[in-house]
């Protein structure tokens, strides 16, 4: 049961992360369909300005893209290379604006329209992108990169037999490209058909190539093999390139548990399990190893918290390494109690990168941490213009009901998950609401839809579906829940 937990959190989240991370050159959005004329000229900017950013070398990208401006200031293919410029760059409202030039000047633009939709799908979550997919597959039938997005989405939207049917076609238009036999694994590794997953994983050779997504899809085969070795060092070098994933964090803290490597993970994750941001099922893994070194003491309080009520206010990150400058920074200050501190440096960042949701949401945090909900509220939904991940929703959600507005709340963590399906926590937030004012049948419903996903190690939320079963008359739910429940609950730790 826990590492069904895990797994499932992982494989949910597998394609997405595909698409926000890149696939290498094939998650490029490709230059559409010219419009009108244009020079060779004009064509050759666009491809070294794509170059350039492809490099890293933003401001040679920027000025090429001048160049191409001053020959053709109202081609589509132009507004998206800015856009696509500007996000790279950080400018992420900016990058929205561009997008929408591209759409007004070339309605039907194919690229245009994908950049557009996975920006819908950042912001508003998979199911209201569908729509913008669709128009964009319409615009440009066989354009692999509207496929793989559009199956990526349909995945996390829960539509796998759409999803299945998009990677086909994507395979008919393109039968060479690796997101084919990828998407494909995916698609296994989520119906449990772990072996045919792995044979297609190795077939695209992304995981080979150090895409993340593909990384973090062979750690789960490889568990799931039972070579927990084998994914712990693959997700070492994930946890390495991406220090702020606490999923994948989470995930290598499993792998070490399952190998037997208490000691290193109690000295890996120790410190980071007794911090407030710790979640219940890290400090359950670290309450496992020590069981299993024999120090009962110290298991003791991280099962008590393991098993304890969900924490539902923020708590101040510590800085890791590999962190943004300006993040590191502020989490640094708060963790200090300098609020003004914090406040200053993210005002000050903030003026000097109005565009970017990225500093907006940490300004947002700085706010938060100094105790004014109302300002947080406004960075935030300056962030949201852009992406609502769910970090950012329960950040949001807190500070609405912080400042008296706990209906906003609800309809917030409502909207998130109707769009965003795969999400357990605010499945649990959701339904600890409406079980609040007696609605046991969503109670309910809710939370076999967080079941599904992998919740179940948790006996917070089994108690309340055994709850939900008592209070709507259901005898044989009832008795399974309550089965389940003693399953999971700790036994008493006497301190030693």
């Amino acid at each position: 049961m826990t590492f069904r937990r895990e797994a499932a959190a992982a494989l949910s989240a597998l394609v997405l992360v595909l698409a926000l991370g890149g696939c290498a050159d094939e998650a490029r959005v490709a230059q559409g369909k010219a419009t009108g004329p244009v020079s060779q000229v004009f064509v050759r900017l666009l491809a070294d300005a794509d170059t350039a950013m492809t490099q890293g070398q933003l401001a040679d990208a920027g000025r090429i893209l001048d160049e191409a401006r001053s020959l053709a200031p109202e081609n589509p293919d132009l507004w998206v290379a800015i856009a696509r410029l500007r996000l790279r760059g950080g400018e992420h409202l900016t990058a929205l604006e561009a997008v929408d030039r591209a759409l007004a000047l070339g309605p039907d633009h194919a690229p245009a329209l994908l950049l557009r939709a996975m920006m819908v799908r950042d912001a508003h979550g998979s199911n209201d992108a569908l729509v913008w997919f669709e128009t964009a597959r319409k615009a440009d039938p066989d354009n692999p990169d509207i496929l793989a997005e559009y199956a990526a989405t349909l995945g996390d939207s829960g539509q796998a037999s759409a999803m299945l049917e998009m990677v086909r076609a994507l395979g008919k238009a393109a039968p060479d490209d690796p997101r084919v036999p990828f998407l494909q694994a995916v698609l296994a590794a989520r119906g449990g058909e772990f072996t045919i997953a792995r044979s297609l994983l190795v077939r695209s050779q992304m995981a080979e190539r150090g895409v993340p997504a593909a990384m973090l899809l062979d750690a789960v085969i490889s568990l799931q093999e039972g070579n927990a070795d084998s994914a712990a060092q693959t997700l070492e070098g994930l946890a390495l390139r991406q220090p702020a994933n606490v999923r994948v964090r989470e995930l290598l803290a499993h792998a070490l548990l399952a190998a037997r490597r208490d000691n290193e993970l109690v000295q890996r994750f120790g410190n980071e399990a007794a911090l407030p941001e710790a979640s219940p099922y890290l400090a359950m893994l670290l309450a496992r190893a020590h069981e299993r070194l024999g120090d009962r003491s110290a298991a003791a309080p991280l099962l008590a918290r393991a098993y304890g009520r969900m924490r539902e206010a923020p708590a101040v990150l510590v800085p890791r390494e590999g962190l943004p400058g300006p993040t590191a920074d502020a989490r640094a200050a708060l963790r200090a109690g300098n609020v003004s501190g914090a406040r200053g440096q993210t005002a000050a960042l903030r003026a000097r990168l109005p565009a970017s949701a990225d500093v907006a949401s940490l300004a947002g945090d700085a706010l938060l941490g100094a105790g004014d909900p109302r300002a947080a509220l406004a960075a935030y939904s300056r962030a949201a213009e852009v992406r609502r991940p769910w970090p950012l929703t329960r950040k949001t959600a807190w500070a609405l009901t912080r400042s008296g507005n706990a209906e906003a709340a609800e309809l917030l963590l409502i909207r998130h998950v109707t769009g965003e399906t795969q999400t357990a926590t605010a499945l649990t937030l959701l339904a600890r609401k409406q079980a609040g004012r007696g609605d046991w049948q969503r109670t309910a419903m809710l939370l076999d839809h967080a079941l599904g996903l992998g919740a179940g190690h948790d006996p917070a939320l089994l108690g309340l579906r055994l709850k939900a079963a008592q209070a709507l008359g259901n005898t044989e739910e009832a008795r399974r829940f309550a089965l389940l429940l003693a399953e999971v609950q700790p036994r008493r730790l006497a301190a030693q």
